[in-house]
């Protein structure tokens, strides 16, 4: 589809979200995820925001042991996304898998599966056409839990919100106004989580895109600095490599 990657219950089942389907067979491997990708393109969902008509039915997951697993959601969501991406959220030495699951008519919400189906959700933003751009998953305080962060409608609100992954939920920890990271049409997310000298910064644009901007967690506060003029999506990528 055109589009980048952003870097950074044992059983199948049915239940009232999704189907998880087995493909293939193994033996008492560890379920380790090994990638994830999007599948059963559809258009049921008439948003666009990253550039075409196109969103996703399925969610496709390998295991290191070789089987395949399938989740489907039902005919009122997709996944309005990029890619799956993979991080060990849970410090387990094995990864989950974050997605953007949109609701037909409540809008966008961060998802968290594995190799059992859904772990953990933020709510969804709850309005249809809204959605939600992630940033990247880290330890952004340094007390050994994984915060997970997004910007909350980055094209209307231009809210970045902080979610701390810990014994399988999510825990709401701090906003901060005035920060994005995508705009209409683009097939891209911009920015995401740098960890330099002085500890981890999620990096995006302020709201109208004319500053580059660091963002740091301390306890349930979130500050802003500026670190140079936004100038084009190489502005963000350059600012990742922690040489400003």
């Amino acid at each position: 589809m055109g589009r980048g990657v952003w870097r950074s219950s044992r059983c199948a089942r049915m239940g009232a979200a999704l189907w998880l389907t087995v493909v293939g067979s193994g033996g008492a491997a560890l379920a380790e995820i090994a990638s994830a990708s999007y599948g059963s393109p559809t258009t049921r969902y008439d948003h666009g925001i990253l550039g075409d008509a196109v969103e996703y039915g399925t969610l496709e997951m390998r295991l290191r042991d070789g089987r395949k697993l399938r989740v489907t959601l039902p005919e009122d969501r997709v996944f309005e996304d990029i890619a799956p991406r993979l991080a060990d959220l849970d410090h387990d030495g094995t990864p989950e898998v974050i997605t953007i699951e949109s609701s037909l008519t409540k809008g966008a919400r961060l998802a968290i599966y594995g190799e059992t189906g859904l772990i953990a959700a933020t709510p969804f933003i709850g309005r249809a056409h809204r959605w939600l751009a992630p940033l990247g998953a880290a330890d952004l305080d340094g007390d050994g839990a994984v915060e997970l962060a997004y910007i909350d409608r980055p094209h209307l609100a231009r809210v970045l919100r902080v979610w701390r992954f810990q014994d399988g939920v999510l825990q709401h920890v701090a906003d901060l106004q005035g920060l994005t990271n995508h705009r209409i049409g683009q097939d891209y997310i911009s920015g995401g989580i740098r960890t330099c000298a002085g500890g981890p910064e999620i990096i995006t644009a302020n709201a109208d895109w004319s500053r580059t901007m660091a963002t740091r967690l301390s306890g349930s506060r979130l500050t802003s600095r500026d670190i140079g003029p936004f100038t084009g999506r190489k502005s963000l990528e350059e600012a990742l490599v922690c040489e400003d």
